[in-house]
């Protein structure tokens, strides 16, 4: 029969002045005889040792009274010991058991999740044996080593490490699992193609940066789920994974069924049956979502991918964005710094008109300035012959010290150096100079054409100038600021792109017109604003929501009468919505985009644990893979493609 659980408190004075509770449990009293001190020590326990930051490792413990120095040792913090009725330090401790990857060097050097620690190899000869083990163990192998810990000498302490002023001294060592020759070398510097790394994936994971990424990913997730479910009441409920298409959006993946000719989609997003849920009555509902979509991987797409997925019954866009600046300030990581609320927030239309984009990088100027009117009083063919067409305009933007790069130039006696100057007089160059606030060596960027175009053109340049600007050595933005960002009042829907006449929505379908819109809904669409609202950081689109249509008739008018899409596919759900649905609204943030830019990843690749290649294959599984004609056979497929193509890598 076990021993009952005993539990001892303890409060002990720790390095960096942190309070350390220490529960002991009888059932791990453990019998052992060890020599520490000329002292012998017939009963040791080991305690759980938790620090107030749930920080969990193991620790052994003697069973007298003792205090008080703690000290980080790879997974586990030591305690140094002091007799309460002595005060002499006793010169060693214990003993450690080390479980870790091996790395080999002057001195062998273990590592695990926490760190690394400095193990001394005993060049005695009762320790032989010892020496010749971890001499030869090859790098990365798992070791098991016993040893005690002491002090460096002095000079000898390595300040950059935590646990540089102590080593082990090694006394036993077991090869747990010796490692083969690596396909390259597990150190961060180490410059390795993606392809090799995607293919060795498991041993890409040892690296430093990746065990922060994935840490703190979780870390972060656990925040969330704790701001979300305990503060807030959210309900966290997971939703199918095989589901039907979904009108309008992403390419979605099909999975065969076994009745002939019939698919499963898997869901872009879980949007219907976040609605469905309202529909229910859980009227607070969030998920850690799994979301694919059939489409070119980018660096910060995949086809596989994760959002924090949030809806909401009764709430309005306001509330919706307080809950998430509050939810991210919660679980934003300390090391990264405060963040500021509430968002600043900017129109859709300011948005493109200032910054070209509906995703703008505030962190630096640059902005993009109006200058029809200075300019359509002169007589210059391709401004009057671009101001001439709906909607023409004539934009610039001045890049400061961009005297390499570009076209209109501000020479030091302050005139302007541009072909364009052949039309403007001296008055006019100066109008212009002040009215860009432009400085000697800047370059002024100039383009004419329809607005829509004109601001996404020189929102492309305002981004590639900033690159070329702060690759020269000119810094315009700051890599440790996050500045977030609100963009509301989208257009409702926008002209398809190969089919200018037909409207596709700018969101997703269930979107809500704005409240003072409703009307052009019926009238004039292209006209009307919806309640969709994107979640800006640093010019990266973070998350994205929208309050929905709870309306079926609204909805069945939407889909059939504006987008000419078969309602019939939204059967059910135009059908819930006749059942009394509450008015309702969400948001998704996309977590993998959102990890990366925190720990500033060039990739979202970066902080996923098994992520997909660029071209959506998994290179260390081969997947996908090809199957058998007997294996497709109960789905009703047959594959046309020659068999020679079985044995064709495709990456």
């Amino acid at each position: 029969m076990l021993p009952s659980r005993k539990l001892h408190d303890f409060r002990i004075p720790a390095l960096q002045g942190l309070m350390f509770k220490l529960k002991s449990c009888l059932s791990w009293l453990f019998a052992h005889c060890l020599s520490v001190a000329g002292q012998n020590l017939k009963q040791i326990v080991q305690i759980r040792f938790r620090c107030e930051k749930s920080i969990c490792t193991y620790i052994t413990w003697k069973c007298f009274d003792i205090s008080h120095k703690v000290q980080k040792v790879g997974s586990y913090h030591v305690l140094w010991l002091k007799k309460q009725k002595n005060t002499e330090f006793l010169k060693k401790l214990f003993f450690l058991l080390c479980f870790s990857w091996i790395r080999q060097g002057l001195f062998l050097v273990l590592r695990d999740f926490q760190g690394l620690t400095q193990i001394i190899i005993p060049q005695d000869e009762a320790h032989s044996h010892v020496k010749k083990l971890l001499s030869n163990a090859p790098v990365e192998s798992v070791v098991r080593v016993t040893g005690i810990v002491s002090p460096r000498p002095p000079g000898q302490e390595n300040p950059k490490m935590p646990t540089g002023d102590i080593e082990v001294k090694a006394e036993t060592a077991e090869i747990l699992n010796s490692c083969k020759k690596l396909p390259f070398e597990i150190k961060d510097f180490i410059k390795k193609s993606e392809a090799l790394r995607m293919q060795y994936r498991y041993l890409d994971l040892r690296s430093f940066q990746l065990q922060y990424n994935l840490r703190l990913r979780s870390h972060i997730v656990m925040r969330m789920r704790e701001y979300l479910c305990n503060l807030h009441g959210f309900v966290d409920v997971e939703t199918p994974t095989l589901f039907k298409r979904t009108p309008g959006g992403a390419k979605e993946f099909l999975v065969p069924s076994r009745e002939a000719g019939k698919f499963y989609s898997l869901p872009q997003s879980p949007q219907q049956f976040k609605q469905l849920l309202m529909v229910g009555g859980l009227d607070r509902y969030f998920q850690v979502a799994r979301c694919y979509r059939d489409e070119g991987s980018r660096p910060d797409r995949q086809p596989e991918f994760t959002q924090i997925d949030i809806e909401m019954s009764f709430v309005d866009q306001a509330g919706i964005q307080r809950l998430i600046e509050g939810l991210l300030q919660y679980s934003w990581p300390e090391e990264r710094g405060p963040i500021t609320t509430p968002f600043p927030s900017m129109t859709y239309k300011e948005a493109l008109a200032d910054y070209g984009t509906d995703k703008p990088d505030i962190r630096f100027g640059m902005k993009i300035v109006d200058v029809s009117d200075f300019l359509r009083r002169l007589d210059i063919e391709f401004v009057q012959n671009a101001l001439s067409y709906p909607h023409g305009t004539v934009k610039v933007i001045c890049i400061p010290q961009g005297v390499e790069i570009m076209e209109i130039i501000c020479r030091p006696d302050g005139s302007l150096k541009s072909l364009l100057t052949k039309f403007l007089g001296e008055k006019q160059q100066s109008e212009l100079i002040q009215a860009l606030n432009i400085q000697v060596d800047d370059v002024v960027l100039l383009a004419a054409g329809e607005h829509k175009q004109v601001c996404s053109a020189l929102g492309s340049l305002r981004l590639e100038s900033a690159d070329l600007l702060e690759a020269a050595g000119l810094v315009l933005r700051d890599p440790t600021a996050f500045h977030f960002l609100w963009v509301v009042d989208f257009p409702l829907f926008l002209p398809k792109e190969e089919n200018p006449t037909e409207l596709e929505s700018a969101h997703h379908p269930f979107t809500a017109p704005h409240p003072s819109d409703t009307s052009l809904l019926y009238s004039d669409p292209t006209k009307a604003r919806s309640q969709h609202y994107d979640l800006v950081l640093n010019g990266n689109e973070v998350g994205g929501g929208s309050i929905r249509i709870h309306s079926a008739e609204q909805q069945r008018f939407v889909l059939e009468k504006v987008l000419k899409e078969d309602s019939e596919v939204l059967f059910h759900l135009l059908e819930a919505l006749e059942f009394g649905a509450p008015p309702h609204g969400g948001i998704a943030l996309g977590l993998d985009r959102l990890i990366s830019l925190i720990v500033d990843a060039p990739s979202i690749r970066d902080v996923i644990a098994f992520p997909k290649s660029f071209r959506g294959r998994d290179l260390m599984g081969n997947a996908p893979d090809y199957v058998t004609p007997e294996e497709l056979e109960p789905y009703h497929i047959q594959v046309s493609w020659p068999l020679a193509e079985r044995g064709k890598e495709k990456l």
